[in-house]
């Protein structure tokens, strides 16, 4: 395995059921669907034949609709779940293969989870819930408390330590939430469905602080959300799921240009591509431009290569509407008015 990936999940199953190794089986030799094994054998098909790389540092979104198996492929990977089979590796340790010391070690110190129910002890103080984890490693008092108000300021709750969660909105609960799961400085984060409980502008707001946080503190994370705009949103990578299977793996930008079928396809179809298409995806080459049009204008505004089609708009609009296209070495293609007029069209 890479150096530098941080989860590896191979061929992941999660049936359930009293007959799950039964139905797996059935599978294998008959490819029975999702319908098929329940009717057959009483099990439901949680995940199925799961396989994905998250990158050190990565955010990693999964999205789906309500039943796909995200919320279940997550919780195998600190295996809060037992997979019916596959393998997950984190780093080069085998979770399946875990004891339960060294279980409950991973889950305190290098793997930390924040669920969508904010799961607060209403008799503790912010400072004690966001504390929770050092205590539970024998911590001395005072230096978790440092550690809790240092975390509580970047998460700006600072001034709200000795309140209780009864006297916080849901948005500063979930940021309480946030803060105790990366007070014990853990090496992944997993996230099901944090924000989706929380009204609109509430969650766009911690949306915002969870990218500014992530750029701060580089964590791997696993993005639970059923939200395709919240994914594009903050994902680095995107994996749609349907199911129980991953039916396409990309970049935002991957998913949204080239859906690989109609349930990816219905997906994406409400969203604006302008901020997905880059230059380099509309842009002729130099001797196409200049062989139709002549030598390209000195005077032509410049733009870099991952400039999206909003900004390009901006470009075009003044002088020759033309637009040199540079790699940040040299000039590697141009945009003119009609083409990025087109661009637009296509992308609408």
């Amino acid at each position: 395995m890479s150096d530098n990936i941080a989860i590896d999940a191979r061929g992941v199953w999660k049936i359930f059921g009293d007959r799950a190794e039964e139905a797996l089986a059935a599978i294998h030799a008959e490819g029975l669907s999702k319908a098929e094994v329940l009717e057959r054998y009483g099990c439901v098909v949680g995940v199925a034949d799961a396989s994905f790389e998250i990158q050190e540092g990565e955010l990693f979104c999964v999205m789906g609709l309500s039943g796909s198996g995200k919320s279940t492929l997550v919780r195998h990977v600190n295996r809060l779940l037992e997979p019916t089979a596959g393998k997950i590796l984190i780093g080069n340790d085998d979770v399946m293969g875990l004891d339960d010391v060294a279980l409950r070690d991973l889950r305190n110190r290098r793997v930390a989870m924040v669920f969508q129910s904010f799961g607060l002890m209403p008799h503790r103080t912010v400072r004690d819930n966001v504390a929770m984890p050092l205590e539970i490693r024998g911590t001395g008092k005072a230096r978790r408390w440092e550690e809790a108000d240092r975390v509580l300021e970047l998460v700006e709750l600072t001034g709200w330590e000795d309140k209780y969660a009864h006297e916080l909105s849901g948005g500063m609960q979930q940021r309480v939430g946030l803060a105790r799961a990366i007070a014990s400085d853990p090496e992944i984060l997993l996230m099901d469905e944090p924000f989706s409980a929380l009204d609109p502008l509430i969650r766009k707001q911690l949306q915002d602080q969870f990218m500014d946080l992530s750029q701060k503190l580089k964590k791997t994370t696993m993005f639970i959300t059923h939200d395709l705009d919240e994914a594009i949103r903050i994902g680095d990578r995107i994996a749609i799921m349907k199911d129980g299977r991953i039916v396409q793996t990309g970049t935002p930008e991957e998913i949204i240009l080239n859906p690989v079928d109609d349930y990816v396809s219905d997906f994406v179809a409400g969203i604006s591509k302008l901020s997905m298409v880059a230059a380099h995806n509309v842009m002729k080459s130099v001797d196409e431009f200049e062989k139709k049009h002549g030598d390209i204008p000195k005077d032509a505004k410049e733009a870099h290569t991952s400039m999206d089609l909003n900004d390009l708009m901006d470009l075009c609009v003044d002088g020759h509407g033309i637009v040199a296209v540079s790699d940040g070495n040299k000039t590697v293609g141009v945009i003119n008015r009609a083409g990025l007029i087109r661009a637009i069209q296509n992308s609408q």
